[in-house]
């Protein structure tokens, strides 16, 4: 399996180089030079099949002769074996057609520890291989930070520092990463948004005078690698629900598009996906690009939902490529409009492509509210402020009599105690494993929110 940039004149990559190089050189992301595909009789086939052995067989075509079958497998029995719960990613039915699929029982309580425990387990098992040593840089509105910090703290040749935005996380993400004291763990507090921190690690990725001392890597979801473990939980979820035989359709809370994508990846893969429902708060960027083809970045609105204060959604830049023709000249092209412009049109070919499965709703601040106390009150379920907002999407959709609905429940809604406690009167209690979080040591840099003063930090604390 080969990999090709979004933008065309990046180098072609196999799965072990892409894995460590997360951005292309030219800009642009990485993605599989063509779309695996199983039959209804192999997708059938994987029924019943635990959660580590799922992921090993929807992952492997992918992977290509970087990994064995023997040894990707081994790599996800390791990753897996760490969450809370025996069926990794279980499903909770609330009513006839709406279900939950529970994504945060790993580690540290969110999606992100799905892709990056085994992502954590690639850069090492890689790593070793050419002697090499990574500098990962990543930017979290909340959750990718702690998934990727615990991924990775103390492992060999690794070091991450993990830029969020000052204030704009809840106190559970932000102590998730700051307690972490290793050594290769750096922090850092950015005046700002996430956007801004998002800017600053691209153009990190296009700094001469750093990667010509250090190799810099991603674990956002620029990383292809992340993204292709997220593919294995619609696939869980869509085979307990009755696939391939049965058509399944699912609401996903949305900021940096990665997470959507992935289904859309796996009905690329042949998955019988009826719709995808990207759900989003007032930073409605990819709603008006998807209702409207008008995909421009205003000012972020901080709000109870902070993963989804985004207005600009860098994996939106892979579904364009792929609905439009995979043309990388055309998308360099847009991209250069939109980076000069913080516009741009949607062309026709894309909003035909993107329109054929994927769908969108806006939610506001009392949406969200609802969602959660309707959801206590009707199921006894707590759900997070994320949550909330891809239920609220998935009600207001219809779908053909017989389809379940599925919404990514993304977040333990511990993380998010004071919303859920204003829509419930219910203040959820952090899980036992880390039940003394507040009372663990903090470590971590403010820096103000220029490009030159974060460089400066990484260039005189990497190794």
């Amino acid at each position: 399996m080969r990999y090709v940039s979004t933008r065309g004149s990046a180098k072609a990559l196999n799965f072990s180089e892409v894995t460590l190089a997360g951005l292309a050189s030219d800009g642009g992301l990485y993605l599989p030079e063509r779309w695996p595909h199983f039959t209804a009789s192999e997708i059938a086939a994987m029924r019943g099949l635990p959660y580590a052995e799922l992921a090993q067989r929807v992952m492997q075509p992918f992977v290509g002769d970087c990994l064995t079958e023997q040894r990707l497998g081994e790599l996800c029995e390791q990753a897996y074996s760490r969450f809370a719960h025996k069926a990794v990613t279980p499903l909770v039915q609330l009513d006839q057609r709406d279900w939950l699929l529970e994504l945060f029982h790993g580690p540290t309580l969110a999606f992100k520890d799905v892709a990056l425990q085994l992502l954590g387990l690639l850069f090492e098992e890689f790593l070793a291989r050419d002697g090499g040593r990574l500098t990962i840089v990543g930017a979290t509105s909340g959750d990718t930070g702690s998934a990727a910090i615990d991924a990775v703290a103390g492992r060999d040749n690794v070091e991450i520092f993990m830029l969020h935005p000052k204030g704009r996380v809840s106190d559970v993400q932000r102590t998730q990463m700051t307690t972490v004291l290793a050594p290769n763990v750096h922090n850092i507090a950015i005046e700002g948004s996430f956007d801004d921190a998002q800017a600053m690690v691209k153009r990190i990725f296009a700094d001469e005078s750093v990667i010509a001392r250090h190799r810099i890597g991603a674990v956002n979801s620029i990383n292809w690698a992340r993204l292709m473990a997220q593919v294995v939980y619609y696939f869980a979820a869509a085979l307990q629900l009755g696939a391939p035989d049965r058509r399944v359709a699912f609401s996903v809370p949305t900021g940096n598009f990665g997470d959507v994508f992935a289904g859309h990846v796996a009905a690329r893969m042949g998955l019988p996906i009826e719709k995808l429902v990207v759900a989003t708060n007032v930073n409605d960027i990819l709603h008006r690009a998807l209702t409207s083809g008008d995909y421009s970045a205003g000012e972020v609105t901080p709000t109870a939902s902070p993963s989804m204060d985004i207005q600009v959604s860098s994996n939106f830049e892979r579904l364009l490529f792929d609905v439009g023709g995979r043309d990388g000249s055309a998308m360099a092209q847009q991209m250069a409009e939109f980076d000069a412009k913080r516009a741009m049109k949607l062309t026709d070919g894309q909003r035909t492509g993107a329109g054929e499965r994927i769908m969108s709703v806006r939610a506001d601040a009392d949406d969200m509210l609802l969602a959660m106390r309707r959801t206590w009150e009707d199921s006894g379920e707590l759900i997070d402020p994320h949550t909330a907002i891809g239920l609220h999407a998935a009600r207001c959709t219809d779908v053909p009599e017989g389809v379940p609905m599925v919404t990514l429940a993304t977040a333990h809604p511990a993380k998010f105690r004071d919303p859920v406690e204003q829509a419930t009167g219910i203040r959820p209690s952090l899980p036992n494993r880390i039940g003394d979080l507040f009372q663990r040591e903090e470590r971590y840099d403010e820096l103000p929110g220029n490009y030159e003063a974060v460089r400066d930090y990484i260039m005189d604390n990497a190794a």
